[in-house]
Order: C-alpha cells, then sequence, then structure tokens
C-alpha cells in the first residue's frame, strides 16, 4: 500500500513537472521507479501507459486554457507514434541489467541537458499570431527521434521537442508547453501498443499503472493552469538537476569505486544548488531591469 502512495505522489510529481514546462514525466518517473529495481521495459511500459490517460487529461485541459497550436500537434504525431513504437519493441527486447546502466546515461544525458538549457540559453518568447507550423522536413526526423527516445529511455519527447518548438518564431513557451504535451497523447498510446505486443500483458504491473495514472490526472488541470504562472526558468534548472542526481546512483553502482560516491554526490548537489542560486538571480535581475525600462517608458 505504501509503494502505490508513493507511486501516486510520483505520478502527481512527474506530471505536475510536465505540464507546467512540457518535459519531465517520462524522464522523472522512470527514473523514480528505476530506483525501485524495476526493469527498464517494465518501467518505461508503466510510465507510457499511465501516460495515455494523463496526456488526455493534459492536452484537454492545455486546450481549455487555449495552450495548443493544433497544426504543429498534427504535423508531429504521426511521425512521432511510429518512433515510439519502434522503441518500445526494441527496449522490450534487451536484456533488463545490460539496458538499465545505458537507459540511466540517457536519463542523466537528458537532465544535463534541460539543466543546461533552462540555466543558460532560456529566453522568454513573445507571443505572435503568425507562427508558422513546422515543415515536413522538419517534423518527421524530429518526432522519429524524439519519440525513439520517449520510448527506450521511457521519457524524451518534451525535453527533444519543447526546445524546436520554442526555437519557431513568435512560439511562446505555453504554448510549446501545451502543444508538446497534447501531441504526447499518440506518443504515449503507440509506445505502450508496442510494449504490450512485445513484453505481453502480464508483464505490466497494472496496480502501479493506476497509482501513477491517479496522482497525474490530479496533477494535470493544475499544471495546465500553473505554466501561465510560474517561471518555467526556476523550475526547469530544479527538475534538470533532480533528474541528474537520480540517475547518477545506477551510474555510480555500475562503473564508480563506492569510496568516490559521496564526493561525486556532493560536487552534484553544489553545482545544482548553485545553478539555483544563479537563476533566481538572473530572474531577479530580469525584473529589475524591465522595472526600470517601463519607467522610462512612462516617463
Amino acid at each position: 500500500m505504501k509503494k502505490l502512495i508513493v507511486l501516486a505522489f510520483i505520478g502527481f510529481l512527474a506530471q505536475l513537472i510536465d505540464g507546467s514546462l512540457g518535459m519531465g514525466y517520462g524522464v522523472s518517473s522512470t527514473s523514480l521507479l528505476l530506483t525501485f529495481g524495476i526493469a527498464p521495459a517494465v518501467a518505461s511500459a508503466s510510465v507510457h501507459l499511465s501516460e495515455v490517460v494523463t496526456t488526455a487529461v493534459s492536452g484537454a485541459s492545455h486546450i481549455k486554457f487555449g495552450n495548443v497550436d493544433k497544426n504543429m500537434v498534427y504535423r508531429l504525431i504521426i511521425p512521432g507514434s511510429i518512433g515510439a513504437f519502434v522503441g518500445a519493441c526494441f527496449l522490450s527486447n534487451l536484456p533488463a541489467e545490460l539496458a538499465k546502466p545505458y537507459i540511466a546515461i540517457f536519463l542523466f544525458g537528458l537532465g544535463v541537458y534541460v539543466l543546461f538549457r533552462f540555466l543558460f540559453i532560456f529566453k522568454p518568447s513573445k507571443e505572435n499570431e503568425t507562427v508558422r507550423p513546422l515543415t515536413a522536413k522538419q517534423s518527421i526526423p524530429l518526432g522519429l527521434f524524439a519519440g525513439f527516445c520517449d520510448a527506450t529511455g521511457g521519457g524524451g519527447w518534451g525535453p527533444i521537442a519543447t526546445p524546436v518548438l520554442l526555437s519557431k518564431k513568435g512560439m511562446t513557451a505555453r504554448k510549446a508547453v501545451g502543444t508538446v504535451d497534447t501531441s504526447e497523447f499518440a506518443i504515449a498510446f503507440f509506445g505502450s501498443l508496442g510494449f504490450i505486443i512485445s513484453l505481453g500483458w502480464e508483464a505490466v504491473n497494472w496496480l502501479w499503472v493506476v497509482a501513477l495514472i491517479i496522482g497525474g490526472v490530479v496533477a494535470a488541470p493544475i499544471a495546465a493552469w500553473l505554466v501561465r504562472m510560474l517561471p518555467a526558468q526556476l523550475m526547469g534548472v530544479l527538475v534538470g538537476g533532480f533528474i541528474i542526481l537520480i540517475n547518477v546512483r545506477t551510474l555510480l553502482a555500475t562503473w564508480i569505486p563506492i569510496e568516490a560516491h559521496i564526493y561525486i554526490y556532493t560536487g552534484i548537489v553544489i553545482i545544482w544548488f548553485s545553478g539555483i542560486l544563479l537563476t533566481i538571480n538572473k530572474m531577479a535581475n530580469a525584473r529589475k531591469h524591465d522595472h526600470i525600462e517601463h519607467r522610462q517608458n512612462v516617463s
């Protein structure tokens, strides 16, 4: 019972992060499931099955709040679904102990990327009604790659797709987040289909899936509202460091002598904490600059 409550909390926290940032549900929840000793394919399957429901609720919430570019969604879901299905079948046929450290490397790398992106290259976007949808040359390779990574790593759709959408001129953060979250329903569905075909229904613990769903469904509408209110940059830095800290455990246990673990953990925490302080300072300076600029415009 305690494990189910913990899983429900994981689902709530992961969906709150994902619905606010456009990334993080799969990476966060899969990382935590791996710490329970769950095989990578089963962990990813559980996450994707729960995401079928949570992304449906999240997508509906984002549509309600006007956070979705439907043209972008239509161009992403077909190649993304194909990539997720192929990735699920690929992961299901890898031995669990062989796959676990390499999946942890992928998730660790995503954590580093998320931390770096929100710490150093985050730029708030100004909304523009003339945003052009992704072309076929952009959407097909993006969808295939992001969908494949999402299924094999238990997360990756958001961290890969969201930055690409943010690079589109006139695309605001809330529209990028809402579009990625809404399109993820199809990726979760076809990824789950691939896992069920490859692993079979009996390989999945449905109580875990239901617990993740309950937590995620509760968080989805809250996150869709919060994305309009919370500073995405600070949350991104917090999530990036969190993902790194969780996945480094598997990497250290596999390849690094135990005597060095405390020093590595300490170094990561110091870097993470420094990043949080730097982000807070950047945000304060930006607010100060905006205030001065506003006063100058008024005068």
